[in-house]
């Protein structure tokens, strides 16, 4: 892949230089404060929480005074169940997943490297992935027998964000670490890359962190919209 696509293109977004400079050191103050910024996307909007500070990235139908009014702080009122459900009106709320960064690893001289699998567009992780982030890219194993599964896109603040899932038959056998190294090596070196994982989902969490992630807030998306079915 050329680092000259648009889909290697940094993310400008004032939250993906945020988180940036989070992972180099510029901490927010802990002081149960909030600020507020345009979604990364039209349809998406989200609410992020780090310690004693909180994020939104909410639609400007919103005032700041709404905002306040509603009890958001940074000591974890942004993340009341009142305040997304009254954000989000009648449309979808996602869980409230951990908020994992860390470096891309550049192309790996040796190992295992993952190919690009259309065979696995309808996994449920890849539709997810579609739902709420874009520039969707699937990718597993060049042995087609095996399903394990890799979900690059553009996420959190137009950051790359990873996911994956494992071939059900390769699970508790120690190779979802594996699987992440391979996914990291597959974007350019030190590229900042986001994951989302469910707090209860020790064993992604863990796969993540064995393979350089580190955890550092907590997420939550959410749209106004009304959902589609089809």
């Amino acid at each position: 892949m050329s680092n000259e696509s648009p889909i290697w293109t940094p993310a400008r977004h004032p939250l993906a230089r945020f988180l940036r400079g989070l992972v180099t050191g510029t901490r927010p103050p802990m002081d149960g404060g909030w600020m507020r910024v345009t979604p990364w996307v039209p349809h998406i909007q989200g609410i992020l929480s780090f310690p004693g500070h909180a994020i939104l990235a909410v639609s400007y139908d919103h005032t700041e005074n709404d905002l306040a009014e509603l009890g958001v702080d940074g000591w974890g009122g942004a993340h009341d169940p009142r305040v997304v459900t009254a954000l989000a009106k009648n449309g979808w709320i996602d869980t409230l997943d951990l908020l994992m960064l860390g470096p891309g690893g550049g192309e790996a001289s040796a190992g295992d490297h993952l190919v690009m699998r259309s065979d696995l567009a309808r996994h449920p992780l890849v539709e997810h992935a579609r739902r709420v982030r874009s520039e969707v890219q699937v990718f597993g194993s060049a042995d087609p027998a095996v399903e394990d599964v890799v979900v690059l896109a553009r996420g959190i603040g137009g950051l790359r964000e990873i996911s994956f899932a494992l071939d059900p038959r390769h699970r508790g056998q120690g190779k979802g670490t594996a699987l992440v190294q391979a996914a990291l090596h597959s974007v350019p070196e030190n590229e900042l890359i986001a994951a989302c994982v469910a707090p209860a989902n020790l064993p992604s969490w863990r796969c993540l962190e064995r393979a350089g992630m580190t955890p550092y807030g907590t997420v939550q998306l959410f749209t106004d919209r009304p959902e589609r079915r089809t």
